[in-house]
């Protein structure tokens, strides 16, 4: 583009076909700005655009997410004779519907006299990305009514909107077609197959499926793995399909490389998540945010918090998830102090803390007994941010409250609150009850606790130790004997171990 702008500016006189040139060029080779500002200066020097001009400057619009300046290009197209071309129309339908603007996609769409295919596969993709399933699917239908053919990126946008709906069905009667038109060996069809089998549960589809493709691609795979993840008796799958990977020499990227970090966070796979952070410097991959986020909460979920430190501090780019992780690790592991101290060099670093940090915040200053500093976070979050409270951060109030023995301050929470209390609330109060020893606050929590989980024994077995700690002996053996009455069974605990001498290796010595 540098050298087609050097010729353009050299140009003695410029017509509507170098300009729209231009234009195009810099919104295909993504340089949106700069279209705009092309764009922009030919309206100054008084050329007036064509269609392919103002297709191509609304896609910049698109790329930018320019709302206002997508608007001001409309309002140059209905000055003009353009208003009713099919590529304007169908450029413009496209704008609205990657913005969100879904009713002015829809008034612009059903305004157009001639619909054609790209103009339909922006109303099914942008209903598709809104998470507007059904309106997506509908339209699909419409269109199937009106004797078009739909295209890879039909299928691909209507996929992404029924593989939020786990719709069995629906997805299988989709896959039908695209075996009837005869378009499934499509790599990017390939992978939006396996990724709404596997989204919508059915797991054993989607692996069946990426077995029978001649070429399997990094899309497909990253889907299969994405969705194994997801399912905690499906790691073994998971790691069977990774290490096929590499054995294949199948090229990475860091999509499939966060997903696999994520796998070993869930899971505790200390072990397995160093050789894939070596797989990551390895390779030279791009250290982006995303990855180097997946990396400070794989360490810090397996309890390598200084290794999670020195992830974090590794990263040249951090975003509000980059801190709140690592807050949440401190929080996690007893490092209260060191959560609140990372909080406050976040504020001072200019970036504006959400709920979830204030979550995992309070949750810290919970498990470390901080109370006034718990209470002080989280009046901080409610006057100085303005966020509202969710059930979430009441639960950690009271927590916090009832782990430091201020039992009537957390139960006068819960009534002062404009949230109805839930299990966890009350669960809360009663174990801090048995710690303590309040036997009438105990009470209260515990009948609670019996109307909304009466079949969680471990309710009963609280109370009825509170009772006995407390000498109470007869209502200890009423609660006991209201446990055999209702057949109610404690589950009993565990611990899950990863043997030292049967590790995961990725990759074998040569």
């Amino acid at each position: 583009m540098v050298a087609a702008r050097n010729v353009f500016d050299r140009m003695c006189e410029k017509g509507i076909v170098s300009w729209t040139a231009m234009i195009s060029g810099y919104t295909q080779n993504g340089c949106y700005g700069d279209a705009l500002m092309m764009f922009k200066e030919m309206r100054r020097v008084g050329v007036k655009g064509n269609q392919f001009g103002y297709g191509s400057t609304l896609k910049a619009c698109t790329g930018l997410r320019c709302l206002h300046g997508g608007r001001q290009i409309q309002g140059c197209i209905q000055k003009g004779r353009f208003v009713d071309n099919l590529y304007v129309q169908s450029a413009l339908v496209d704008f609205y519907s990657k913005c969100g603007r879904m009713e002015d996609a829809c008034f612009s769409f059903e305004a157009m006299s001639t619909k054609d295919l790209v103009s339909w596969n922006a109303m099914i993709g942008g209903f598709a990305v809104q998470g507007f399933t059904d309106e997506s699917f509908q339209v699909f239908r419409s269109m199937m009514r009106e004797g078009k053919t739909p295209d890879c990126f039909t299928f691909v946008n209507l996929l992404r909107a029924l593989a939020r709906s786990n719709c069995f069905m629906n997805i299988s009667q989709v896959h039908g077609l695209i075996i009837h038109l005869g378009i499934e060996s499509h790599n990017t069809l390939s992978g939006s197959l396996v990724n709404a089998y596997a989204k919508c549960g059915s797991l054993d589809s989607s692996h069946q499926f990426y077995k029978s493709m001649i070429i399997k691609d990094i899309i497909s795979c990253t889907a299969l793995i994405t969705g194994y993840a997801r399912e905690v008796n499906r790691t073994r799958d998971a790691l069977n399909l990774f290490k096929e990977m590499i054995y294949t020499h199948m090229a990475m990227d860091g999509v499939i490389l966060c997903s696999m970090l994520n796998l070993c966070a869930n899971g505790i796979l200390l072990s397995l998540g160093r050789q894939i952070h070596a797989l990551t410097l390895k390779y030279h991959f791009c250290y982006d945010v995303a990855l180097g986020n997946a990396l400070v909460d794989m360490y810090a979920k397996s309890g390598e918090i200084e290794e999670a430190k020195r992830a974090f501090d590794d990263m040249e780019d951090k975003n509000i998830i980059s801190w709140t992780s690592l807050i949440s690790g401190y929080g996690k592991h007893g490092y209260g102090q060191k959560a609140i101290a990372l909080f406050k060099k976040m504020e001072c670093k200019g970036l504006k803390p959400n709920d979830v940090t204030f979550l995992t915040l309070l949750f810290a200053c919970s498990h470390s007994g901080l109370t006034m500093e718990g209470w002080e976070c989280f009046n901080n979050m409610v006057d100085e941010y303005n966020i509202l409270p969710r059930a979430e951060h009441i639960s950690c109030m009271v927590d916090l409250f009832a782990r430091g023995g201020q039992l009537e301050d957390a139960c006068n929470l819960i009534c002062k609150m404009n949230i109805k209390p839930n299990a966890s609330l009350w669960g809360s109060i009663l174990g801090a009850c048995s710690i303590y020893g309040n036997t009438s606050i105990g009470e209260v929590a515990a009948m609670h606790l019996f109307k909304m989980d009466p079949k969680n024994s471990v309710n009963y077995v609280v109370l009825a130790s509170i009772y006995a700690a407390a000498g109470a002996w007869d209502n200890a053996s009423k609660i006991r004997n209201l446990i055999e009455e209702r057949s109610l069974k404690k589950e009993p605990g565990c611990s899950r171990l990863q043997p030292t001498n049967n590790k995961i290796v990725l990759l074998q010595p040569s």
